[in-house]
């Protein structure tokens, strides 16, 4: 097999690093913690990872462009909202769980 897009099993292994990587064993792991630190969120690692396995690659990386490209102070936040504005929550049925939740509004039936 000579496709250039598959990478031989002694070439992942010379690059294995266990100390570093002893907890990633998927690619998608991988990519997810690229997106964590080139948009210096590390603190979302999980959220990164979780979008990097559910979603098109693709649409990640033009995202993620689009941030490196822009002079933001909150990358993550504005990943966020490049996602949101391409339509790619609703598209693939992306849930984020947790947040911050609204508090209702009373009504005048309650009051």
């Amino acid at each position: 097999m000579s496709d250039n897009n598959l990478t031989s099993i002694g070439d992942i292994l010379k690059k294995f690093n266990p100390a570093e990587d002893k907890y990633v064993s998927r690619e998608f792991q991988t990519f997810g913690i690229y997106l964590s630190e080139k948009l210096e969120d590390t603190r979302r690692k999980a959220l990164y990872i979780k979008m990097a396995k559910d979603l098109p690659r693709a649409v990640l990386e033009q995202a993620l462009r689009f941030v490196v490209d822009s002079n933001a102070r909150s990358k993550g936040a504005l990943f966020m909202w490049k996602l949101k504005e391409m339509g790619i929550f609703e598209k693939y049925g992306f849930k984020i769980r947790g947040g911050k939740k609204k508090q209702a509004q009373k009504t005048d039936a309650e009051s």
